[in-house]
């Protein structure tokens, strides 16, 4: 089992959105980094864990858990002509951008705000927490997980 950290703006996907989907669940989609992309691609296997993350927000923090509940595969949206994360040099047969599902397992008792994390020094080494990090898609320790766990 591995964990990660999810980061999404509420406007766009929020945990109370995600808590209203059907089953609970919702395609990753729209990342439009490499780094992030290796993550989704190559990292995250079903029934992971991750952290839902609130960003670009009043209070940015974490929110909920999710779990990985699909392999990655192509994004569809990077070959909709009228969509935003629409890549005119991505082509079907070698697609740049890749997707999990993610669905809800749980929404945190509170959140967990980005300025009480980086008040733990157990948490410093966080991708989260490093200078100039905007990735999206992020690896959690299982330290950094437990620890995280313990303040809510």
């Amino acid at each position: 089992m591995s964990y990660w950290l999810l980061k999404s703006e509420p406007s766009e996907l929020s945990i109370s959105d995600l808590a209203g989907r059907p089953a609970r669940t919702e395609s990753w989609d729209g990342v439009r980094n490499y780094q992030a992309r290796n993550i989704l691609r190559d990292g995250m296997r079903v029934s992971d864990l991750a952290f839902f993350y609130h960003s670009s927000c009043a209070e940015p923090g974490i929110v909920g858990i999710v779990q990985v509940a699909s392999a990655a595969y192509p994004d569809p949206t990077q070959f909709q002509a009228d969509h935003k994360h629409y890549d005119p040099d991505s082509k079907p047969a070698d697609p740049r951008w890749w997707l999990v599902d993610v669905q809800l397992v749980r929404k945190l008792k509170r959140t967990i705000s980005l300025t009480e994390l980086k008040g733990h020094p157990e948490l410093a080494a966080m991708p989260l927490l490093r200078k100039g990090n905007r990735l999206s898609v992020m690896p959690v320790s299982a330290a950094e997980w437990d620890c995280i766990l313990r303040l809510e």
